[in-house]
């Protein structure tokens, strides 16, 4: 089934009534998500397109269970909705959220951070937040709780993708498509500063995925989650990664679309990542329809 979410994955819409949460709603059941109930305060009781919506999300756990919730409020009370899901004890929490402030996100990851060690050391399945500013996650043919085009995902595939960049994640799905190969799960972890998820936090899960064979994952400048990733992949993963790194002739010191994808002095350069991935033995596409070709010759496919 992929990894994190899958057909029997159960969803609760945080922002439902609003006008992109209902509109991903209509578009993540037609996918065949299974969406149990919404979240928006002040209309508790209410129903939107025969499903129910509750003021609290500990009210829709009293009468759903609930697997992940996903998050479409604005910025100024993004953060303190993630924190509702995760002092519930929502496993997985999605956050759709573009422009959320810098600290309000370092606030709610670290507290989303502690309360994964506290369930964990409980015995409990933890509390994993992505994004914000993210597309979400979809398994191929099963479960979407993003915002990507349902038709790119229709087909299940064994190729893993993690990406810092929505459009991007979009483009290299397609070609795996195309070429006959497919996703398995593909997450989008977002691109801004604080995040919630990262790849090397992606990685093992795909690595103990029986259904994924190899892993594409799709960086950009700014940052340095690519490094931690190739120093990850060094130690410890033994399917092949084939990456792809954006913004590569971005001038230091200018963003370049996402807010985390910025270099300063030396940190985030496209070639501290190249030479990272390169130590690791990660071969880097120098375009997106390269990266086909660089993952069949890892899986020794014929091209």
């Amino acid at each position: 089934m992929g990894i994190l979410v899958g057909k029997d994955t159960q969803v609760l819409v945080v922002g439902m009534t609003g006008r992109e949460g209902a509109n991903h709603t209509k578009a993540m059941r037609e996918f065949g998500t299974k969406i149990v109930a919404g979240v928006t305060p002040g209309k508790g009781g209410q129903t939107h397109e025969g499903l129910p919506v509750y003021n609290s999300v500990p009210e829709a756990q009293a009468q759903h269970r609930i697997d992940t919730s996903i998050i479409f409020v604005p910025p100024a009370g993004a953060a303190d909705a993630v924190l509702e899901s995760a002092y519930a004890g929502v496993p997985l929490i999605v956050l759709i959220t573009e422009g959320v402030p810098t600290v309000d996100m370092m606030r709610a990851v670290q507290e989303v951070k502690e309360l994964d060690a506290k369930s964990r050391a409980a015995g409990g399945q933890g509390v994993r937040l992505i994004g914000g500013n993210c597309p979400g996650l979809v398994t191929n043919g099963e479960c979407k709780v993003g915002i990507m085009p349902n038709r790119i995902y229709q087909k299940p595939g064994r190729i893993g993708l993690i990406s810092r960049s929505g459009t991007l994640t979009y483009e290299a799905a397609k070609l795996l498509n195309d070429a006959g190969m497919g996703t398995s799960t593909t997450v989008g972890i977002g691109g801004d500063p604080v995040i919630g998820t990262t790849f090397a936090d992606v990685l093992p899960l795909f690595e103990a995925d029986p259904e994924t064979d190899a892993v594409v994952v799709i960086g950009e400048i700014g940052g340095a989650d690519e490094e931690a990733a190739a120093e990850y992949i060094a130690a410890h993963m033994k399917k092949p990664v084939v990456a792809f790194i954006s913004g590569r002739s971005a001038p230091a010191g200018k963003r370049m679309g996402h807010a985390g994808a910025i270099i300063m002095g030396n940190v985030g350069t496209p070639e501290s990542k190249l030479a990272a991935f390169k130590a690791a033995n990660v071969p880097v596409a120098d375009t997106m329809p390269e990266i086909i070709d660089l993952v069949k010759k890892a899986l020794n496919v014929q091209a």
